[in-house]
């Protein structure tokens, strides 16, 4: 489905982080090297944490009155929640592995716009999903990478999902992350609050999350969601705060992972759609165009 780009760094021994990686992102330039810089961070260094920020990141937005009511009314969450996952990881994944320039990157790209020129989305809506794909990387690493990303790497983050932005038409996109934490801050205060909607689409994504577990583990992923979003978030989905003693087992155990990953990297590297599995389209059998909303393809 996806010509992937080369395979150039290998782990050592296959349990050993190469070292070749790291250099390279730091021998590229921030600004004109984002593409290849953002491909060895998503699919070599942190590959796994930065799906996991991605699925929260995501998962934060509907915290967001404006956007959950769009996502509750259309029901795709509580009908075809898997697919909706899967749709917008694999458009995601195609710019992250390839780069926005790339063909399949146009594609995705040109994809998402055209599923989103179908509703009337503001663009303050866009502007704060687009913000959840550059905090969340950077506060998870901080927090529970084997090391954080370096103000070089971050950098390089930024400017490419900046490029993202720009080539999805969003507007007045802030130039330095500064400033955009600032524009954050003040859409929070007025969009992250209650509503019965947000409640609705986070309920429907923990369910997809809980269908990844064998009973009784799934009982567990409510609580560790509760852990690892802020207060003002829970309170905007009208959740309770974790137990205290639950929220320091979470914590405990992913210090324990980040130790360990210091020594040891145990995971697929590079982790690609080719090597991942896909609920929605085993084997890989989707086209780009072909991914949508069902109640659009069904007009």
């Amino acid at each position: 489905m996806t010509a992937a780009l080369p395979i150039v760094h290998k782990k050592r021994l296959c349990l050993f982080r190469n070292p070749a990686v790291y250099e390279e992102i730091h021998s590229l330039n921030a600004e004109h090297d984002c593409q290849r810089i953002v491909h060895l961070l998503a699919c070599h260094e942190f590959a796994f944490d930065i799906t996991r920020c991605l699925e929260l990141a995501l998962f934060h937005t509907y915290g967001s009155t404006s956007i959950s009511r769009l996502l509750d009314k259309t029901s795709e969450f509580q009908r075809v929640g898997q697919k909706r996952y899967d749709d917008t990881r694999l458009l995601i994944s195609h710019f992250l592995e390839e780069g926005y320039d790339s063909p399949y990157g146009q594609r995705a790209i040109a994809q998402m716009n055209s599923t989103h020129g179908h509703f009337a989305i503001p663009n303050d809506d866009f502007l704060f999903v687009l913000s959840t794909f550059i905090s969340y990387p950077f506060n998870w690493l901080d927090h529970f990478g084997y090391r954080p990303m370096s103000a070089h790497e971050k950098k390089a983050w930024f400017t490419f999902f900046r490029h993202v932005g720009i080539r999805m038409n969003i507007q007045n996109i802030p130039e330095t992350w500064e400033a955009y934490q600032a524009w954050v801050d003040t859409y929070e205060n007025t969009y992250l609050v209650y509503t019965e909607s947000n409640r609705n689409v986070a309920n429907a994504t923990v369910g997809i999350f809980k269908a990844w577990f064998p009973k009784p583990l799934d009982r567990l992923v409510e609580p560790a969601v509760r852990v690892l979003i802020s207060d003002k978030l829970r309170q905007a989905f009208g959740y309770k705060a974790p137990s205290p003693s639950f929220a320091a087992l979470i914590h405990a155990a992913l210090s324990i992972r980040k130790r360990l990953k210091r020594s040891i990297h145990i995971e697929r590297q590079p982790k690609l759609i080719a090597n991942t599995r896909n609920r929605t389209y085993p084997g890989n059998a989707y086209t780009i165009e072909g991914i949508a909303p069902t109640y659009l393809k069904d007009r």
